[in-house]
């Protein structure tokens, strides 16, 4: 008998465990029900049964908004008992139906005294935002070094929420073509509040002198409103914004809402978006609950939990399954200090505000931001953004309750393991800075090539030339040319080679311009006068000037050492006999002034007709 009761009392105990276990539980609230009719009928096959049940049951079904005739999405009034009546009468028709269950945000702003203008003393770091400093949550998931490689440039992320009011602190941010799904129109404008501050948090304008900055500051927002201005909305208005968000090229979808009830109509919206490259980011619930709400609960959404400015679990915060990651979600139950700040709007008179939010809504946009960051460096899987996100996470000892799923946010981690074995400019001036190549002292040395000093002489005879052709039009030739290049830097790349055995003078000499022959042959790195002048240029000109072709190699030669000894003269004015100092400047300038000269007046009599 003993054996009996406490069998009783343990299979009474579970079932009074279960029934309120609020993670199994699907007590969602709804006051309209979702008819989803079979794809293959045809539409005067579905207004006949339509027809069929306003008679039978006095309803009046309806269309949820002007994209849900393709998908045969229909809404009616209705309570539990209507929906099986609907289900057991039209089965054969529907492909499901369910309730249209209410989703929310129940997170109360604190109105900060801020104003958003500049802070009298603030540095001039970047970013320039003179709230910056109040932003303590971007400081925590190490934004600042995830910015030089990515600020989520042209990524667009759809904000589906209260809609957007484009405050003067998201003046600079781009937006692109959304829609209010509550009102049907396509302007989605924000009467909330909600939905711009966490916009805000994905792209506020940064760096322009004003207000606060946003993660991923150049992406582009697409406003979506499924939540009326008191907060709640309906499942069929955010599924069909989700499918709105994947059919316009969004790349990132912020769900920062969410509430009790599994929805078929979701999963299915989710599942397309995902199919066509959508990264979704939800909300995990203010509920204090062992189990994540909807939509963040589906398999292939990122469920994000909320942390403190301490990095503990913000008290509110959903835990245990469901959740993925963890984010700054605030605490402002000392004050808006603990908040996450933003610009955005006051609900009760249309004001822009600086306001301190929490909630795990909060923490959502930052992980949406964040995988724009690693979207803008070209990973487009969804999967491997969301696997990059929680193995850049920071993980937290001892979290058997799953209170941070695969640890704290880390943007700059995030864009570090997204961009690695790949090679952008960042990285290659790196690879030039590390190895020296930056340094001029590499490049003039006299050891080596001398490649800057060299391609500089290049381009000053050529734009010796372009100076002359001004006052003396006359064609580019072969000629012209190749005198050009043996009279400012010869071809300089020979001196590189190295042959086994072979003495090296030869490349040396072949590889020298007319000016450095006398370096060449006598093997100082110092310039020879009488190579480095306009000697060789004149004897040049005397002798090849009365041929029509071969003067123009002469021309070129003279422009080229005109350029040579001008460089020469700023860069390494080292000469045998008047070594590095000013003399040495002065008589290369002379020179140079002088071959220049030279030249023009060689071409100034024939130039036209070569």
């Amino acid at each position: 008998m003993k054996n009996f009761l406490l069998t009783c009392l343990f299979f009474l105990g579970l079932g009074w465990a279960l029934a309120t276990f609020s993670g199994l539980a699907n007590q969602g609230t709804y006051e309209s029900l979702i008819l989803n009719f079979r794809d293959d009928l045809s539409s005067a096959e579905v207004s006949q049964q339509l027809e069929e049940m306003s008679q039978q049951f006095n309803l009046t079904p309806r269309l949820n908004s002007e994209f849900s005739q393709r998908d045969h999405i229909y809404i009616v009034e209705g309570d539990r008992d209507v929906l099986q009546d609907l289900r057991r009468q039209f089965r054969p028709y529907l492909q499901f139906a369910e309730p249209n269950y209410i989703y929310g945000v129940p997170e109360k702003p604190i109105q900060s005294s801020f104003d958003g203008t500049a802070i009298p003393g603030l540095s001039k770091s970047y970013p320039n935002d003179p709230l910056y400093s109040k932003q303590w949550n971007l400081k925590a998931i190490n934004v600042e070094g995830a910015w030089p490689d990515s600020t989520g440039k042209d990524v667009i992320v759809a904000v589906i929420d209260t809609g957007i009011l484009q405050v003067a602190d998201l003046e600079g941010t781009e937006f692109v073509e959304g829609y209010d799904f509550v009102n049907d129109r396509v302007s989605a404008d924000d009467d909330n509040g909600h939905g711009t501050h966490v916009a805000g948090t994905i792209a506020q304008t940064t760096d322009n002198e004003f207000g606060v900055a946003g993660i991923a500051h150049q992406a582009k927002l697409m406003p979506l409103k499924v939540l009326s201005k008191q907060g709640g909305g309906t499942v069929s208005d955010i599924a069909e914004a989700i499918r709105f968000a994947a059919d316009h090229d969004a790349d990132v979808i912020n769900l920062s809402l969410g509430g009790s009830g599994e929805s078929h109509l979701m999963r299915d919206a989710i599942d397309y978006a995902h199919n066509k490259g959508v990264v979704v980011i939800a909300a995990a619930g203010n509920a204090n609950q062992n189990s994540a709400g909807y939509p963040a609960r589906y398999p292939r959404v990122l469920g994000v939990a909320a942390s403190n400015a301490a990095g503990d679990k913000a008290p509110y915060s959903n835990f245990g399954a469901g959740v993925d990651i963890s984010a700054p979600g605030g605490d402002t139950r000392n004050g808006e200090t603990g908040g996450i700040l933003q610009h955005t709007l006051n609900p009760q008179d249309g004001s822009a505000v600086f306001a301190a939010f929490q909630g795990t809504s909060m923490a959502s946009p930052h992980v949406a931001a964040v995988a724009a960051l690693v979207k803008a460096t070209g990973v487009e899987s969804p999967d491997e953004v969301m696997q990059i996100l929680k193995e850049s996470a920071r993980p937290v000892e001892e979290d058997s309750f799953n209170h941070f799923g695969a640890g704290h946010l880390d943007a700059a981690s995030a864009v570090q393991l997204a961009v690695k074995g790949q090679l952008n400019f960042r990285d290659f001036f790196r690879w030039l800075r590390d190895n020296g190549y930056l340094n001029p002292r590499f490049w003039i040395d006299g050891g080596t090539i001398a490649l800057i000093p060299k391609i500089a002489m290049v381009i000053g005879s050529y734009l010796l030339a372009w100076l002359l052709r001004n006052y003396f039009p006359f064609r580019w030739n072969w000629n012209l040319a190749t005198g050009l290049v043996m009279g400012s830097s010869g071809v300089f790349i020979l001196r590189s080679f190295y042959v086994f055995d072979l003495p090296q003078w030869p490349l040396r000499l072949a590889g020298s311009s007319l000016p450095e022959l006398g370096t060449a042959v006598q093997g100082n790195p110092a310039l020879n006068p009488i190579f480095a002048s306009v000697l060789i240029p004149g004897v040049l000109l005397v002798l090849l000037l009365g041929h029509a072709q071969r003067k123009w190699w002469a021309i070129g030669a003279t422009l080229g050492v005109a350029s040579c000894l001008a460089v020469s003269a700023v860069v390494d004015p080292e000469l045998v006999w008047l070594g590095s100092g000013w003399l040495a400047r002065g008589f290369l300038a002379t020179n140079a002034i002088a071959c220049w000269l030279l030249a023009r007046l060689a071409a100034k009599p024939g130039g036209i007709v070569a």
